[in-house]
């Protein structure tokens, strides 16, 4: 296994794909933990604060990490990721995913579309293996 980040170990041996997670999660409105093996789609340029992991037919869930630990902003996409944390239904206001949008490297133009919030599946994860 690659480097781990963030204050928790995590036990790979738990891991289910995004789409069991979401199975699992399904129907459900209290906040649930899992340990997750994916690969990333996007990370935070600025400080490698956040990542998004692909969904099957769907939008990519945004990964943001508990108590701003974080990871190489150059982590490459694609880069396969064990992931702990809670998975939680979220509103993200406008103000947040405009600063997320730039965040991404979006132009101004972009971020400017941006006028309603958007209610998701979220997922604050509290430790990270990047696999070599």
């Amino acid at each position: 296994l690659g480097k781990s980040y963030g204050p928790i170990k995590i036990d790979t041996s738990k891991a289910i794909s995004v789409s069991q997670m979401l199975k699992s999660f399904e129907g459900k409105t209290k906040e649930m933990e899992f340990t997750v093996f994916t690969e990333i789609s996007e990370v935070c340029s600025k400080a490698g604060c956040w990542i998004n992991i692909p969904v099957e037919n769907g939008d990519p869930i945004m990964v943001r990490f508990k108590d701003h630990f974080t990871i190489p902003p150059k982590t490459k996409k694609c880069t396969e990721v064990y992931i702990h944390g809670m998975a939680h239904w979220d509103t993200v206001s406008v103000e947040l995913l405009q600063h997320f949008a730039e965040d991404a490297g979006k132009s101004k133009e972009e971020i400017a579309k941006i006028i309603e919030p958007k209610f998701e599946l979220g997922f604050e994860a509290d430790g990270i293996v990047l696999k070599k």
